[in-house]
């Protein structure tokens, strides 16, 4: 497909974006290394590998969370007609990001990324390729900011068009404090009936015992800290949606087959699409 460059607009929150050190251990780099990239540092490594200790299915929950995004965008474009797309924590470009998927499919496809880490605003050019016929956009925002995200995303976005919201690994990253389940909302109440949610979040009762130690180590160094929730509190997120097949899993039930070894308990993570009616 012949690539082309739209017009590189950036939009920034104004509260809690982070400054860039290489020194302290920080989620997207850390994710990265998992993924087997290169673009992490040595604090990075350290903490990755100190959490490995605890989990050593990481590398695979990573893989698996990036292979359900990359089913989710495929079946939400072709099978459901979606055209936009919204990715909220986004992370480092790697293959097969959002707009690849989905302009694969449909090269009108609008998407938008939003992401608070300078780290990835960095490496943002590489998002913003896109068929001739679509567009993309990056936005650097925390999730939180639902105002900033809500307003740069219109500029590219018809929210009064279905979009799916992409929430991948990204909500644990909110605490309880900060009412993540608000978010979520006002995000959803932005945009029409025929809209998507799509999710995966760390869980707190799949390998329990390994799942609270890799948060207590994540949490005593990483420049963010983590919140795995139950089955049950992940649910929340999606009251008043409607689930699609096969509901909110384990990551390893998603029908990734044959990508991942679905013997390794139920990678520690839930993942669901769900539409609003």
């Amino acid at each position: 497909m012949t690539q082309s460059a739209p017009q590189h607009r950036a939009a920034g929150g104004q509260s809690r974006l982070p400054s860039f050190d290489p020194g302290v251990p920080n989620p997207a780099r850390m994710w990265n290394y998992w993924l087997g990239g290169k673009d992490n540092f040595a604090a990075d490594r350290e903490l990755a590998e100190r959490v490995l200790e605890a989990m050593p299915s990481l590398p695979l929950i990573a893989r698996a969370a990036r292979l359900f995004l990359i089913d989710a965008v495929h079946q939400l474009a072709t099978e459901h007609g979606v055209r936009q797309f919204l990715d909220i924590g986004t992370g480092l470009p790697t293959a097969d990001n959002t707009h690849d998927v989905a302009q694969r499919a449909a090269p009108e496809s609008r998407i938008v990324y939003v992401d608070y880490d300078p780290v990835v605003l960095t490496h943002a050019q590489a998002l913003l390729t896109s068929s001739p016929d679509g567009e993309t956009d990056y936005i650097q925002a925390d999730l939180r900011d639902t105002d900033t995200i809500l307003k740069g995303a219109a500029r590219t976005l018809d929210l009064t068009r279905p979009v799916a919201i992409l929430l991948i690994a990204v909500l644990h990253f909110i605490p309880d404090a900060d009412d993540p389940y608000a978010v979520v909302a006002r995000l959803m109440d932005a945009v029409p009936s025929g809209s998507y949610l799509v999710m995966a979040h760390a869980a707190s009762d799949i390998a329990p015992e390994a799942c609270a130690e890799m948060a207590r180590r994540y949490n005593a160094m990483s420049s963010a800290s983590i919140t795995p929730r139950s089955r049950d509190q992940v649910a929340g997120f999606f009251d008043g949606l409607d689930l699609l097949p096969p509901g909110l899993v384990p990551i390893s039930k998603w029908g990734l087959s044959g990508q991942i070894d679905a013997n390794t308990g139920g990678l520690v993570g839930y993942c669901a699409i769900a539409r609003k009616p």
